[in-house]
């Protein structure tokens, strides 16, 4: 009998913020990255999880189960993972994959975040001419094929940006595109709200000067230079921070490297546990 159950927390502006739970210990909140929701990001992880933690995996606003709004601004999302995170009601690890990377950093000012894990956060200012070039193009296209009601095919565009040949056909067969093309709509509003934005971001020096809690920035090693780049940037500006590469992966780790992936943050918050 699976012991899968959900979890919800209303926000201050009134959206439903549901994430699926499964699992028994320590709570792992699993933030999910820009493209899918918590469930199509979290799932090849839980089988390597469930063992050690109550995994916790809420989907982004217009997302998953969670309830619509047209604000879709960084610091209303940071918001939300603050929200839910502690309406837990214990110490939580926040573990974040991308853009999720981005919202784990931020939540870290949450008193219940213990130890946090940023998967690839891609810091944008570290990239060069040639990568805005090729996220721009990649925005462009899913924007064309969005237009066409071609969402799958809008996400797989996307996807092309971060993920390499490999990545892309491991998440075409595991029909990733497909599952994660129903939120293309939202992802673009989302981008959109993102490039306006003026507040504080997860990325400000000021704000990662300022996490106490223990940190692992982790990257893959066959990753983009610039997401490479984006992990040491994290780790020489949190105080309590580490590296860990992950042989062999992408961008997707995970869904390439689901287990190695799962044996990186067991790893981290066990230690982090111990030196609490």
């Amino acid at each position: 009998m699976s012991d899968q159950r959900t979890h919800s927390v209303i926000t201050s502006d009134g959206v439903t913020i549901v994430g699926t739970v499964h699992g028994q210990g320590r709570p792992l909140v699993f933030l999910q990255g820009i493209m899918g929701d918590g469930d199509i990001d979290g799932d090849l992880l839980l089988e390597h999880l469930t063992g050690r933690f109550t995994c916790h995996l809420p989907s982004l606003r217009g997302r998953g189960g969670s309830g619509d709004h047209d604000d879709l601004s960084p610091g209303r999302l940071v918001e939300d993972v603050l929200t839910y995170a502690g309406s837990i009601g214990e110490p939580t690890g926040p573990a974040g994959w991308s853009y999720g990377a981005h919202l784990a950093l931020a939540a870290a000012r949450s008193d219940t975040a213990d130890a946090v894990a940023s998967l690839e956060p891609g810091v944008l200012s570290l990239m060069d001419e040639r990568e805005q070039a090729m996220l721009g193009a990649a925005v462009a296209r899913m924007g064309e094929l969005a237009a066409e009601g071609r969402f799958a095919d809008a996400a797989r565009a996307f996807a092309g940006w971060p993920f390499d040949d490999e990545e892309i056909e491991v998440a075409e067969q595991a029909g990733y595109f497909e599952a994660a093309g129903r939120w293309v709509p939202n992802l673009l509003n989302l981008l959109r709200q993102s490039m306006g934005y003026e507040g504080p971001t997860a990325d400000d020096p000021a704000v990662l000067g300022a996490i106490s809690a223990p940190v692992t920035a982790l990257h893959g090693s066959h990753t983009r230079r610039f997401l490479i780049a984006s992990a040491h940037y994290v780790a020489d500006h949190v105080p309590h921070a580490r590296v860990h590469q992950i042989p062999g992966a992408g961008h997707a780790a995970l869904l390439t490297h689901p287990e190695a992936l799962a044996s990186a943050l067991i790893e981290f918050f066990a230690q982090a546990q111990q030196s609490a």
